[in-house]
This record gives C-alpha cells, structure tokens and sequence, in this order.
C-alpha cells in the first residue's frame, strides 16, 4: 500500500511515521503533489498555527492538492483544523472541506484553574459514527493538545466533552479528520490508525 505523508511547516510528522512504522507501514513524506494525488492513503498532520500553516499551503499550491484528492484522507489536530471552513486562530478562512467553525477554547468564569487552556492531556471520546472506530474504541481515551476545536455539527464523527461538547473526529466523504493524536494514543490510537489503513 502507497502511505503517504503530507510534508509541510507543521510539527508531529515524525511521530506519525513512527507510529505507522509500529503497524509495520513505510510511508512517505512528501509535498509532491504528483505522489500525494497517487498515493492510496494520505494523511494530513499538524501541530501548529492556523493561519501561518493556511499561507504556507496556499504559497506551494497544497491547498488544492488536499481539497482534490479521491482517496482516503486523514487529518490530524489542526490537519484537522484546516479542513473545516473557518478558525478564530488569526480569523482565517481554511480549506472548507467540512463546514464546521474552529473556535478558541474560553474557560468557564470561576474554573480556569480546572479547565486550562490548552486542553493537554487524556481524554474519552464518544458518539462514535465513522469506521475510523469500532465498538472496542467507544469510551476509550485519547490524546489531545490544543487550544481550539472543531464545533459540533454535520460531520461530527466522535464526541468529546471539555469545557463544551466538541468533534473529536469528523468525516465527509473520503476526509476523515481527529482532533486527538492517534499516533500518541498508544494502542487505541494503533487500532484507530489500523482501521483508517483498512478503509
């Protein structure tokens, strides 16, 4: 199988790879977007800032490259992020593939000590409607780093609740997308990596 990596300015991509090379795959990071048309799976990771990220993509003319592409598609954190319509992370517009907003986590009055920002560290996730998941990872515990989320709407395809309810994961069509890191979410992430491979 043809993994392929989307190589960007954005942090993380070598830990994904790590992570496939733990379920015994040899992906490929590439920004070419000749083999990223080609490949039989991409996935879209990120660790970063929304709109610099956005600039970056639109400069190499990867923005397009990723709205097109037929195969499955995984983004992850703000991979995420970026395929929903809008962030409030330097109000820029993204990729649009999803029409859910991206919006700054705000502590509830009197609870900032409870829930910081940003939301760092294990977390459930339920509501599961994808074959991103199966019945064993329902409930199960994630990894999350971010200060921004993904709104509940149309495409939600798992549930997360911090400081409000938000998409853990989406889905529309070929685009599979988690806020969460898989490839640090020990082995429920494995198997959520597996099924997307599986897809």
């Amino acid at each position: 199988m043809n993994i392929v990596i989307i190589k960007y300015n954005a942090g993380n991509i070598e830990s994904v790879n790590n992570a496939l090379n733990r379920l015994g795959v040899n992906a490929e990071i590439t920004a070419d977007p000749e083999k990223i048309r080609n490949a039989d799976k991409v996935i879209f990771p990120g660790v970063g800032e929304a709109s610099t990220t956005m600039n970056y993509l639109k400069k190499h003319g990867l923005d397009k490259v990723i709205v097109s592409l037929k195969q499955p598609v995984l983004g992850i954190c703000l991979g995420l992020q970026l395929m929903c319509s809008h962030s409030e992370e330097n109000d820029v517009e993204c990729l649009g593939i999803f029409e859910e907003k991206v919006k700054r986590f705000i502590p509830n009055p009197g609870e900032e000590f409870i829930t910081k920002v940003p939301h760092m560290g294990w977390n459930s996730i339920s509501n599961l409607k994808s074959s991103l998941f199966t019945k064993e990872t329902e409930n199960q515990y994630v990894y999350f780093v971010h200060s921004y989320y993904a709104s509940i709407g149309e495409h939600t395809a798992a549930t997360c609740n911090y400081i409000v309810p938000f998409s853990a994961a989406l889905q529309k069509d070929n685009f599979y997308a988690t806020q969460f890191h898989p490839e640090k979410s020990g082995t429920v992430g494995a198997k959520i990596l597996e099924n997307f491979l599986n897809i």
